[in-house]
């Protein structure tokens, strides 16, 4: 059955306020579409939806609604409702949720929170943004290295209902400082005796609370782990990033870098629920810097204005050799700033980028001037000077724009700069200026002008 149709179903049953039905059809549904049917409800209809959801199913709804849906349902819950939503929060769904919040909505949730819920959120809150310790969840299980594996079992059968997961457990000793590792599997494989030092993994891979995200994410897709421990700076365990936080973590990063790259200031809304002032705000800026830089162009031509006078063949070919060379210049940097984000290059390897580059833009630069300078010929007999013009400013605009592109990326993760910034815009328009002036340099030198 089509789910559109599942959800028309819904909204009819909702209608006619058919609510126990309501509830049991809602809860065939998985907790993401779930959110995804009462974002589709107006106010009053996705509040009175979400109240007919059970206590532990409609916390986890919860977490996967919009912010604009969230702040519905907390104006309408009771000060009792709000209590056993939050309460059944994990701690790094709730300050997601009050990170989108109004400050007046953060006060009443913080108010109806109980004094250890209150306190942990407070604690994340003060976490940098984008760092391990902001997207970081309490909700871990813990053991100690003097338990039984049979002790540690039962442990985690009594305790593993509140935590996020239970596949992986860390160790810890005295003042809860991080010893070790250990998995359920390994557990279930050791004998009922064996002390829980004795399987578990000391040398922990962990991070501290200021680590950036990316940097923990990272070290998830390296070593393939489930979660990631993150650790003060004393060296206890205070928290986990989890796949799922990860997952969040590039899809925003990558989110970010897209539209960088397409010369755009980074939004965290979606574009459907982002208004245009907003929009028009976050492309101005970088329109306003490439249309200044663009300047640049008309001044170059400006400058060789008698030369076009004398030729004017010559500004037939400036479109395909700024072209050319700006899509040379992104394709380089393209993978560059790829290499970078899943941490392939380094800057280490600046120069056998910069090596490997020039090679490629030679090969790339040697074959597109050769077709140009054939098809010219063809095309203008008579103006083999010309032809040969174009070709020579071809393979040096190819070359230049390759090696543009490849090293500007770099360049910019040496200065702490995004290097998604060096993208195609700029790229292109920086390369435009520079295959107006070899052009006319060479067409001075070849062409009476």
């Amino acid at each position: 059955m089509d789910r559109q149709y599942d959800f028309a179903a819904l909204e009819a049953l909702l209608k006619k306020r058919s609510f126990k039905a309501l509830r049991e059809a809602l809860l065939e549904l998985n907790e993401v579409d779930i959110a995804e049917f009462l974002g589709l409800l107006n106010g009053e209809e996705a509040v009175l939806a979400f109240r007919t959801l059970p206590k532990g199913v409609a916390a986890d709804v919860f977490a996967e609604l919009e912010p604009e849906t969230q702040q519905l349902i907390v104006a309408a819950a009771t000060d009792a409702e709000l209590a056993v939503i939050v309460e059944d929060l994990y701690v790094d769904d709730a300050v997601d949720m009050l990170e989108d919040m109004p400050a007046n909505v953060v006060k009443r949730i913080l108010k109806n929170a109980t004094p250890e819920m209150r306190g942990l959120i407070n604690q994340f809150l003060k976490y940098p943004e984008h760092s391990a310790g902001s997207i970081m969840t309490a909700e871990f299980t813990d053991l100690r290295p003097t338990m039984t594996v049979e002790q540690a079992i039962e442990h985690i059968r009594r305790t593993g209902e509140d935590r996020e997961t239970v596949y992986t457990c860390y160790v810890v000793g005295p003042r809860r400082r991080l010893l070790g590792v250990v998995t359920v599997r390994s557990l279930l494989l050791a004998r009922d005796s064996q002390l829980v030092s004795d399987v578990m993994e000391d040398g922990v891979i962990s991070v501290a609370t200021g680590t950036d995200q990316e940097e923990a994410v990272r070290l998830l897709q390296r070593y393939g782990f489930l979660s990631l421990p993150v650790v003060d700076a004393e060296g206890r365990l205070v928290g986990i990033v989890t796949v799922d936080d990860a997952v969040d973590v590039m899809e925003q990063e990558a989110t970010e870098d897209f539209e960088k790259m397409a010369a755009m200031a980074p939004s965290e809304k979606p574009y459907l629920k982002t208004g245009v002032f907003s929009l028009a705000r976050h492309r101005i800026v970088w329109l306003l810097v490439l249309m200044i830089s663009g300047m640049i162009t008309g001044g170059i031509l400006g400058r060789y204005e008698a030369a076009i006078a004398a030729m004017p063949l010559l500004v037939t070919f400036i479109p395909m050799l700024t072209d050319t060379g700006g899509n040379a210049g992104s394709q380089s940097s393209t993978l560059v700033i790829r290499g970078l984000a899943v941490n392939e290059i380094t800057l280490r390897d600046f120069p056998r980028v910069l090596w490997k580059e020039l090679r490629v833009s030679l090969l790339v630069g040697v074959v597109l001037s050769a077709v140009n300078f054939v098809r010219l010929i063809l095309t203008y007999p008579g103006s083999e000077m010309v032809a040969l013009t174009v070709a020579l400013t071809m393979l040096c605009t190819v070359i230049v724009a390759k090696t543009i592109g490849g090293v500007l990326p770099l360049i910019a993760k040496a200065c702490r700069m995004d290097p998604a910034i060096m993208a195609s815009p700029l790229i292109t328009t920086i390369v435009d200026a520079v295959s107006l002036v070899i052009y006319f340099a060479v067409a001075h030198r070849l062409l009476p002008l």
